[in-house]
Formats: C-alpha cells, sequence, structure tokens
C-alpha cells in the first residue's frame, strides 16, 4: 500500500527491547503530521523524514536470466523512530549504542524454476553506523543490505542484500517520473485524525544486475517497483489488514491498489488506488472503482488462510484481469508474518488481449 504498516514497526520496537508502543489511530505526540497535501522535493524526498514517527522504502520487482529462470525480489526498509527529535536527547552518561530510530529489512527471493520461496528479516539501531539512513543521494541500510539513489538525482538506484542461498546486486532505472498516490501525494487511509502518511510510487524501474543463487552468479533483468511513504500514525479503529496491488502491464500501463479490510473482513471506503496510463497520464481511484474476487485461497503450514488467486476488474477502465501467485508459498517468515509474493497477470482491456507481472501483499492474516 503500504498503508501505514503499525504492525511491523512496532514489532520491530519491541524486538530492539525499545518502551512498548500502543496501535493507536491518530499522531504520536510530538511527531510531524501528514494532515494536508505537501510539496514534493525530489531527490530530497528520496531520502528520510526524522520529523516523522516511521516511514519505509519498498522495492519488488521479476527478474529474467538469459537461462530462463525466473525470479521476484523484495528489499524493503523501515525506519522507526522510539521518540520525537525534540525529546530525544540522553541523559548522561551517554553511550554510542543509545539511538531514538530503530531499523528493520526483509530480503525476500522467489525462485520459480526450483519452486522455493527465502526470506530474511534484519533488526538494528541506528547506532555506531550499524543502521540507518542518509538524504541527497538517499541512502538506507542495514549491516551490508542498502538501498542507495545515484547523486544528482536521476532516478537511479543501487540495491544489494543477501541471505543463505541467495544475493543480489541490482542497478535501478526510473522509466518516468514519480507518481504521488491519494490526494497530491496525501494517501488518507481511515476518517480518524492522523491516519495519513505521505505517499509516492515509481511504478517502473528497469533493473539489471545479478542474481546469486547458490554459488552461481547470473546476470538478471527485469522491472521493480519502489513505494515510498511517511507519517505517523496507524489505521482506523475498525480497520486490521490490508491487500495491496501492483502491476506492470505489457502496454506500458501500471496499477496500484490497495483493499484495506475491517475487522469483519469487509472492504473499508478508504481504499484507493492509482492507475498511470501508457502514455505517463494519472488518474486516482476510489474503493467503488475497483472489484476484487477471491477465487482461490492457499493454506500456511501454520493453518493461515490466504487469498491465492483474484479475479480484478476496473470498469471505467474497461479493465478485466486474473492475477495468479507464482508461487502459493511466499509467506514471510518475519514479525509479524504476511504473505507477499511474485504474481502474473492477464486479461483484457477493451477487448484486447493484456498480460503483465507484478506484486500483490497481503496482510492481517496470520495469526
Amino acid at each position: 500500500m503500504r498503508a501505514v504498516p503499525c504492525a511491523l514497526v512496532l514489532a520491530c520496537a519491541a524486538a530492539a527491547a525499545a518502551p512498548p508502543a500502543p496501535l493507536l489511530p491518530g499522531t504520536a505526540a510530538g511527531f510531524a503530521a501528514a494532515g494536508a497535501p505537501r510539496r514534493f522535493e525530489f531527490p530530497r524526498d528520496d531520502g528520510p523524514h526524522p520529523g516523522f514517527r516511521h516511514e519505509w522504502w519498498y522495492v519488488t520487482g521479476n527478474l529474467d536470466a538469459a537461462d530462463g529462470s525466473r525470479f521476484g525480489f523484495e528489499l524493503t526498509f523501515f525506519r522507526f523512530a522510539l521518540a520525537p527529535a525534540a525529546a530525544a536527547a540522553p541523559p548522561p552518561p551517554r553511550s554510542a549504542w543509545r539511538s531514538r530510530e530503530v531499523w528493520m529489512a526483509h530480503f525476500a527471493v522467489t525462485d520459480v524454476a526450483e519452486r522455493r520461496f527465502r526470506a530474511a528479516q534484519k533488526l538494528s539501531r541506528a547506532a555506531l553506523d550499524l543502521a540507518g539512513g542518509d538524504g541527497e543521494p538517499a541512502r538506507v541500510w542495514i549491516d551490508d543490505w542498502s538501498l542507495a539513489a545515484a547523486p544528482g538525482g536521476a532516478g537511479r538506484w543501487t540495491a544489494h542484500a543477501s541471505q543463505a542461498g541467495y544475493a543480489i546486486e541490482l542497478t535501478l532505472t526510473a522509466a518516468g517520473a514519480p507518481v504521488l498516490n491519494g490526494v497530491e501525494g496525501l494517501s488518507r487511509k481511515a476518517a480518524d485524525p492522523g491516519a495519513a502518511s505521505y505517499y509516492y510510487s515509481v511504478p517502473r524501474l528497469r533493473v539489471r544486475g545479478s542474481l546469486t543463487r547458490g554459488g552461481e552468479t547470473l546476470a538478471v533483468r527485469g522491472l521493480a517497483w519502489l513505494d515510498r511513504e511517511w507519517g505517523s500514525g496507524g489505521l482506523g479503529r475498525d480497520q486490521e489488514g490490508w491487500d495491496w496491488f501492483a502491476l506492470q502491464l505489457d502496454d506500458g500501463s501500471a496499477l496500484m491498489f490497495y483493499a484495506l479490510r475491517d475487522r469483519g473482513g469487509g472492504r473499508d471506503p478508504f481504499s484507493a488506488g492509482t492507475w498511470v496510463a501508457p502514455d505517463g497520464a494519472v488518474q486516482p481511484l476510489g474503493s467503488a472503482d475497483v472489484a476484487i474476487d477471491v477465487e482461490d485461497h492457499w493454506r500456511s503450514a501454520a493453518g493461515d488462510r490466504y487469498p491465492a488467486r483474484w479475479r480484478l476488474r476496473v470498469p471505467r477502465l474497461a479493465l478485466d484481469l486474473t492475477l495468479l501467485p507464482v508461487l502459493p508459498d511466499q509467506e514471510l517468515q518475519t514479525t509479524p508474518r504476511y504473505w507477499e509474493g511474485a504474481v502474473d497477470a492477464s486479461g483484457q482491456r477493451s477487448g484486447r488481449p493484456l498480460a503483465g507481472r507484478g506484486y500483490v501483499e497481503l496482510v492481517g492474516y496470520a495469526r
């Protein structure tokens, strides 16, 4: 979405032995609020926004190797402030280990040919150069995992991460300007004050680089999607999760939509998205514009039931798509658990065949 993933960032704080923070609507006291549209400035907004309570850099993509192997990948960095900057000065004696921020990162690879999904998580405080973020050029990192923008705002990023059996070294180049989601980049998630974030996407990043599998390095290329979001609030009082869709279609168009779920399992009216036409024209989408029917499910080893096939329709765009995961099991065994994986899209627009690839994220289904 990424609608405010408070479950993720609060779990991050808990894992770092920070004081517990309640999952409440509204904006945490002392932090900046996403309350009105703002002027976005690039490349400055690629970097951190320390006045806000939390933010994230989210990259997902589909890659192809010369030998025909196909991969999906996710590399995500979360920043979570434990205290507002004005209240962050530690009492003496000072320690080099003290920090007002905790960082978390997820790195996942979907290996389609091997029918294998692997994911890893890192947690660290922003101290002693263990983790952190820089601006202009933007760079975020935990240990040896990093996502960095090229100097000068050229729309180019590099991504590096490794885990048992897999590693990536990728260059990502934007094919188009950032797209503002919501109302001029203000994405409101509920009627509760503060339940909003600033949110932009780069729907098409051309990817080149290498993926290492079991000691073998493969040259890969493909498309990735970057989501950037920051704010200080949570979801609404009656919301419990979301289904997020990001699709790159073969006619050059792109679709993002997040379906917020209430505690009864229904669609929340603040669900929303963005359509980017092949010529780059941007159209916001409201909840009523997008119909999503779940046509199949997958059950995890823990017994949690996730959607696993969707029919997605946007009547005013004459768009009708079926989405299928490339693997049923793309659940991250992180804190908390959630499903995020590569999907294939097929269907039609205005009666003409249309296909594509993308990613889907499912949060709030795991017990």
